[in-house]
Formats: structure tokens, C-alpha cells, sequence
């Protein structure tokens, strides 16, 4: 899961029980079926089309996540999640696969990366830079392209067919992102790579610019070895925040996190963290641009994940004039659709507001002005409280 603000305990949505018919779902669990005699060598071929399918690294989690279970209580009672009511649901059942889905043993956990593949060398640096580019609406990396959900899930269920295929039905489900599942944890069970200060997954051969998916299992494969931490005393990614979401190593506060503001959130953004947000209108890839061992950050090898809408550098202006019909057209198929052009256009607002702060050149203050002031009459009260705040920044101040 890519939103930070949720990844720091995995996203959820109700649980339900095995089934075909559901979407994230496998066939029922075959509790008289027999083990296949090679398991090792069967993890080995799953590996395999694991990489024909896209994904760059898959790996066999155990699922007792008993050691997490106290800081995702802390996490919650400090109420670090916002108005994320759904990480609160479900009890201890995010920590527990075993009860969400019965007769789970083992995860196949996966990861596919998704920093788009045309992107040369030097990308952090220019990533970096756009953020000081005053016209240019900054999206995040993973958002830029399709929505990963529909790929990941496809593609991992893809690969539970081929396991079908070789020891016949057995007791599974697939989640991406959808489930009370709290992938980072199991995710570093499995050897993916260990949870950095950021509170994302982090590899020393992938950086952390990668979607995560896993399959719950009813077959004993052997589990991989934990990952092993690596961050050592580097604290870039704390450093670099723009609101200061992380608080100290491994502890986020979603409320401030800008991912968390300009996705979960649905009311006005307080207005002590729209000037730290700069132009990022959607997501926020700060603290991974900073991390150093994304230097060795794959590129995407689907072509799903390349950059659609000239997101990669598009005009703020342009952005924030869409009718709510060019919205819901244009980002067809995109996971940006899913806060609605209501919270597009807020978001929008703030990053207007700051360019105006920011903007040297006048003819596109001039632009960014009028933009705003044409919405302000029919905007709704969410929309135009932003409108209005963005109106009186000053250049300078």
C-alpha cells in the first residue's frame, strides 16, 4: 500500500469469508487435501512466475504477528490514524490473518515496483526539484499511472491459479490493499525487507518505491527468514518531512502526514499544514526521495504504471479548472478518482495558495488568481474555505 498515512498499519475494508464469487477471493479450503510432497521446490516455481507476472520479489511469510499486536494498539489509542476510523474495526484481527480468513497458515507475500521504467538515472533529483516549481502540481510517483489495486490483485491471482494448476484446488484469498491485513508486518516476515523509521517497507536491493500484495494460504510452505533491518543511524526520512509527520523512528502521526491530508482526509486541511505542503496535491514522496537506498529502486516493468495525464509535471492551473466530468473522464482507471473532484479541487486550492506565496513570475500569479476567483462562486463550503485562504497569500510572505 502506497498511501503512507495507511500503510503505517495497513488499509482495511470488512473481511469475508473464502469464496469464488468474491473479488478478493479464492476457492473454498480443501481440509481433506494432502500436502504436495515437494514443498521447497514448489515455492521455487512460484518465485518463478511470480517474476514472469511482474512482481520483483515473492516470499513466504508465517503469519503469527503476535510481536506487532501492542504497537498497533498504542498506535491507535494515541489516535494517530485521524479520521481513519476503519483501522480502528476489527479488533486485533489486523494482526491476526488466522481469524480473518480460517485456516490460514502461511502468506505469499509480494512486491511489484513502480517508479514508471522510462525514468533515467537522477530521477530522485528530479523529483526533488519539481517540488520548488511554483505552476507544477506535484503526484505522487505511484499515483501517476493506473490504479495498482486492479493490477495487483489481477496479477495475483493470477499467480494463485498457476499454484491451483500444480496441486489442484486449495484455501486461499487475495488482498492488495483491501483487507484488515497489516501488510508492512507481514510483508517483513516474510523477508521483503524490514520497516524503516519511516514506518514503510525498505530493501537494500529495492528501495521502498514498490506496491505490496500477499495471498493467505491454507498450505504449509516453508517460511523465509525475516528481513533484517538496515537503516543504521540514518534519520533523513524524519528529517525531511515537511509537517513533521514522524515523530521519532517508527511512529507516525497520519494526521500530519500530507498523504493522509490530501487522500484520507475528507474535511478542511488545518490551516497550520497547507503552507508545509508546497505544491503536493496528491500524496507525498519526501521521505523515500530522501531515503538512500532508493538509489537502487527498480523500475516499473508493466506499462500499467506509466505516467498518464502528463502527471509527471502537470500544470496546477490546468489541473484545478477541470469540470467535475473531465475529473471522472480523465482519471478513469487512476486511484487518484476515488477522493472525488471535491477534494481534488481543495487540495488543488492549497497548492495554488502556496504557489502564489512562492510564484517570481507575475504573469503566472495572474493565472493562478484567476483560476481560483472564477471557482470561488460555486464552489461548495469545503472547497471555498481553501479558495479564500489561498486568495490572500502574498508573494514573499
Amino acid at each position: 500500500m502506497i498511501d503512507r498515512a495507511a500503510q503505517a498499519a495497513g488499509a482495511a475494508c470488512a473481511a469475508a469469508p473464502i469464496s469464488r464469487t468474491h473479488p478478493d477471493s479464492g476457492p473454498d479450503p480443501a481440509p481433506n487435501r494432502g500436502a504436495p510432497a515437494d514443498l521447497p521446490a514448489l515455492v521455487r516455481e512460484i518465485r518463478a512466475w511470480g517474476s514472469e507476472l511482474g512482481f520483483d520479489s515473492v516470499r513466504i511469510a508465517d503469519v503469527d504477528l503476535s510481536h506487532a499486536e501492542a504497537g498497533l494498539q498504542r498506535w491507535l489509542a494515541q489516535g494517530y490514524h485521524g479520521d481513519m476510523d476503519y483501522m480502528a474495526n476489527h479488533g486485533l484481527k489486523r494482526a491476526r490473518p488466522a481469524e480473518l480468513v480460517p485456516g490460514t497458515v502461511r502468506a505469499i507475500v509480494a512486491r511489484m515496483p513502480y517508479v514508471p521504467g522510462a525514468d533515467a538515472p537522477g530521477w530522485r533529483q528530479r523529483e526533488l526539484a519539481r517540488l520548488d516549481d511554483a505552476g507544477t502540481a506535484n503526484i505522487s510517483l505511484y499515483a501517476r499511472g493506473r490504479d495498482y489495486h486492479k493490477v495487483l490483485r489481477n496479477r495475483l491471482q493470477q499467480l494463485a491459479a498457476r499454484i491451483e494448476a500444480a496441486i489442484g484446488p486449495f484455501g486461499y484469498r487475495v488482498f492488495t490493499d483491501s483487507a484488515p491485513v497489516m501488510e508492512v508486518a507481514l510483508a517483513a516476515q516474510g523477508g521483503l525487507g524490514w520497516r524503516g523509521k519511516h514506518t514503510l517497507l525498505l530493501d537494500r536491493d529495492g528501495g521502498s518505491m514498490f506496491f505490496l500484495g500477499e495471498i493467505l494460504v491454507d498450505v504449509p510452505f516453508p517460511p523465509d527468514p525475516p528481513g533484517e533491518a538496515h537503516c543504521g543511524s540514518c534519520h533523513r526520512c524524519i528529517d525531511v518531512c515537511p509537517t513533521q509527520a514522524i515523530l521519532a523512528p517508527y511512529q507516525l502521526d497520519a494526521r500530519r502526514c500530507i498523504s493522509y491530508l490530501t487522500i484520507e482526509h475528507k474535511g478542511a486541511i488545518p490551516e497550520a499544514l497547507r503552507a508545509p505542503m508546497g505544491n503536493r496535491v496528491y500524496g507525498c514522496d519526501d521521505c523515500q526521495l530522501a531515503c538512500p537506498w532508493n538509489k537502487f529502486a527498480h523500475r516499473a516493468t508493466l506499462p500499467d504504471f506509466d505516467v498518464r495525464n502528463g502527471f509527471d509535471a502537470p500544470d496546477m492551473v490546468e489541473l484545478f479548472l477541470w469540470s467535475e466530468d473531465e475529473f471522472n473522464r480523465r482519471l478513469e482507471g487512476s486511484p487518484i478518482r476515488r477522493i472525488g473532484h471535491e477534494r481534488w479541487l481543495r487540495n488543488l486550492a492549497v497548492g495554488l495558495g502556496n504557489g502564489l506565496r512562492a510564484a517570481t513570475d507575475p504573469a503566472l500569479a495572474q493565472r493562478m488568481r484567476a483560476a481560483l476567483a472564477a471557482r470561488l462562486a460555486d464552489a461548495s463550503p469545503l472547497v471555498r474555505e481553501h479558495i479564500e485562504w489561498a486568495l490572500a497569500q502574498q508573494a514573499g510572505a
